[in-house]
């Protein structure tokens, strides 16, 4: 069972919270306040005017009056009704938005992230973990702004409630009458205490209730973990072929079901619901009826003796029902705040983890001759949590405008070296420096303006293309076309018939074009020309290509990349042989450097590799 915070940090935490969201979203904060705050006075106005009229009709009966009664209850009434239609509307608005502002909270963190935190299992677990609990129900930072609303809503009904529920107090009892025992200060506290009394304790009731979603929270939590992985499994086209041919479905459909169908009528909270857990919310739904009956009988006692008129009954048995269901309504707030503060601790875990790499404060020299020169002086890496060394003692520079190649088989430390250069993550021992400066002192944003990377695992978004190659919104159309056409895929976008404007895939767009993975491939690489950056960066990007059409595409990009500095990662070496340089990884030491015709001459790893591969070469060397 999930214990829940003390008082004071559920407090404390909310504060934060509602700072965190007003800094956020301040608009929607306020639409919901507002909203709120005529919503409270709403019902009070028609309880008081109409209390007025009924007074008059009861005893003076003057046609003025009720004129003017009449005409104030319809003013008014009609005027709020207009401000409250006006701000529900905006306030709802703003609440529609309300997973859009949540989900950019999470993922601005997620980007702001140093690289290296995100490929650690308990970030990634807290991440997940934070998402579970809003699925869940809206557990955290989510639901936030909705409990504010709630909060000034019942604030605002008992505060408008005490001030018009005074004269139940002040007005007497004549003292000839057999119930002037009820003007006694202490059996109006008596009164008091017990609506008081019955008030607290529906709340109690419906909070005892709620409490048995924590109870149950990390199992809930992986019953939707699951559902949400197994339940849309058959949907995903990238699933559909292997889901088809070995009859998954049926398997992971009924794991869910057998074992962790936690909100199938059988769980463990439809029993509870059938249980303690109904019990306890019927009570409270019970008890607040008992509230009214406690309310309406004081009313009319003190009616019924003299103290007040019709007139009065009408008001202070609405005023009173308000504010006690105010009270009541505040006390499940704020009993929900607190089943609440445990999620959003978890929330507030993952928006406080801090950035290790040291940010540096040098902005990168703007180079018109594009004259920068990397260096890896003695690096070594290992990966956190890990005791294996990536790479080890790796020394190299880049000669300026040349053509780069890193070669060796799997697992070599190819991947690591280019995330090194990167700054995805920071070497473990040595340093790497840019034009004779330790990288880590550049601001971070200006040194990785320096590289276009194309990832071995790149991906496309299923937005319009131009925006895909530019990577905004508002781009250089000609320049877009330009990239495309060095990429060699401009013909296929002739094809297209929006151009530019035409979505990729059908995420978004029913009309979106399926493009095939070398297109992709195509696609990616005018990315990276887009950017224009002064180091290029070919990570295995066409390691689904046959290596006769990976050549090609090297030797073709060779021709584009101009007086960029190119590093071309593959364990493929027919896109190798024409680099200025090539560098052998074999388990994270550089064992061979040097051309192609020198490497395959030398008795090496190279030599070896190359003689594994030659009969695919065969039909390029023709």
């Amino acid at each position: 069972m999930e214990k829940n915070k003390s008082w004071g940090e559920s407090l404390r935490l909310t504060l934060r919270g509602w700072r965190m969201w007003w800094k956020l979203r301040p608009t929607l904060l306020v639409s919901m306040a507002l909203s709120a705050v005529v919503k409270a006075v709403t019902p009070y106005t028609s309880i008081y005017f109409s209390a007025r009229i009924i007074g008059e009709l009861s005893q003076g009966r003057n046609p003025q009056m009720l004129a003017w009664w009449v005409g104030w209850l319809l003013g008014v009434t009609a005027g709020l009704l207009l401000l409250g239609g006006a701000l529900s509307r905006w306030a709802t608005w703003e609440k529609d938005q309300l997973d859009f502002w949540n989900s950019k909270c999470n993922m601005e963190k997620m980007m702001d992230m140093d690289y290296s935190l995100l490929q650690q299992q308990e970030i990634y677990d807290l991440y997940e973990q934070v998402w579970q609990n809003v699925r869940f129900g809206g557990w955290g930072m989510y639901n936030l702004p909705l409990y504010l609303s709630n909060c000034v809503t019942y604030t605002m009904q008992v505060l408008i409630g005490v001030a018009l529920s005074v004269g139940l107090v002040t007005q007497k009892i004549p003292a000839s009458h057999d119930l002037v025992f009820l003007n006694h200060p202490l059996c109006l506290v008596g009164v008091v205490a017990v609506m008081l009394g019955v008030a607290f304790l529906s709340p109690v009731c419906i909070n005892r209730s709620n409490a048995y979603w924590g109870m149950n929270g990390e199992e809930m939590r992986l019953g939707n973990r699951i559902f949400s992985r197994f339940g849309y499994y058959s949907n995903e086209p990238h699933r559909t072929l292997d889901m088809r041919i070995y009859e998954q479905q049926p398997n992971v459909y009924q794991y869910y079901l057998k074992g962790h169908n936690v909100f199938g009528s059988n769980g463990r909270l439809a029993q509870w619901g059938k249980g303690p857990m109904g019990l306890w919310a019927a009570a409270g739904k019970g008890i607040s009826a008992v509230l009214t009956g406690v309310v309406y009988l004081y009313v009319c006692l003190k009616s019924w003796a003299g103290a007040f008129g019709v007139d009065g009954i009408t008001q202070y048995v609405g005023a009173v029902t308000t504010l006690f269901a105010g009270v009541a309504g505040l006390m499940e707030t704020l009993g929900v705040l607190q089943c609440n503060a445990r999620y959003l601790a978890v929330s507030l875990e993952f928006l406080d983890v801090e950035n290790q790499m040291y940010q540096g404060t040098l902005t990168t020299e703007k180079r018109s001759d594009r004259n920068y020169q990397v260096e890896f002086r003695d690096v070594s890496f290992r990966y956190p949590d890990s005791e294996a060394w990536a790479l080890r003692h790796v020394n190299l520079k880049f000669q300026v405008g040349s053509r780069l190649a890193v070669v060796g088989e799997n697992g070599s430390g190819k991947s690591t070296f280019i995330k090194l250069l990167c700054r995805l993550y920071d070497p473990t021992e040595g340093e790497i420096l840019l034009n004779g400066i330790d990288i880590r002192k550049y601001q971070y944003p200006d040194y990785i303006a320096l590289f276009s990377v194309v990832f071995q695992d790149f991906h496309l978004l299923a937005l319009p293309l131009g925006q895909n190659v530019a990577g905004r919104t508002q781009y250089d159309r000609e320049r877009v076309a330009q990239c495309l056409i060095q990429a060699g895929v401009m013909d296929r976008v002739e094809k297209m018939d929006q151009g530019l404007d035409t979505y990729l895939y059908k995420d978004l767009e029913k009309k979106g074009v399926e493009v095939s993975g070398g297109e992709a491939q195509k696609i990616a690489i005018a990315r990276a020309l887009y950017k224009d950056a002064p180091f290029i960066i070919l990570d295995e990007p066409t390691a689904a290509l046959d290596p006769i059409a990976e050549a090609e595409v090297y030797s073709k990009f060779d021709q584009i990349a101009g007086d960029k500095t190119a590093v071309y990662i593959s364990h493929r070496l027919s896109s190798c042989k024409f680099c200025d340089d090539i560098v052998v990884f074999d388990h994270g030491h550089i064992v061979q450097q040097g051309s192609h015709q020198q490497l395959v001459e030398a008795d090496g790893v190279y030599a070896q590799l190359w003689q594994a591969q030659a009969q695919y070469y065969q039909k390029q060397e023709q």
